[in-house]
């Protein structure tokens, strides 16, 4: 992570920023905007996701890094599964599930491709 200063720096923290645009967006209108349980507990595990790639990164200590980032990947895959419950409940269209959903995953992905980055730096 050579030349990384910041958290900002991070491409999994800014991926992890346009998704939870993107589920803001999404839980502000309809019947999604009305269920203040789910909404709110959609924005939370967005949130969450990067927030902890950010205080994990700014922890200074590769191995506490790790662990935030495992957090981190736990809340995008409890996203995804709130994304269903939105879905079944009609709150969102087919299209917009599908997108969101690719949006987490890839964040998910970049998320567990940094985690294997620092370990292997840990681990030469």
């Amino acid at each position: 992570m050579t030349g990384i200063q910041r958290f900002e720096d991070l491409i999994a923290w800014q991926k992890a920023r346009e998704l939870t645009t993107k589920i803001y967006e999404a839980s502000r209108h309809g019947q999604f905007s009305r269920d203040f349980e789910l909404a709110g507990q959609v924005r939370r595990a967005a949130v969450s996701v990067m927030s902890n790639i950010a205080e994990g990164f700014e922890r200074e200590g590769q191995r506490e890094f790790r662990q935030f980032l495992s957090i981190a990947k736990g809340s995008c895959a409890e996203l995804r599964s709130q994304l269903y419950v939105a879905l079944d409940c009609e709150y969102l269209s087919e299209g917009d599930f599908t997108n969101l959903l690719k949006k987490a995953e890839e964040v998910g992905r970049i998320i567990g491709g940094l985690r294997r980055s620092i370990r292997r730096n840990q681990n030469p």
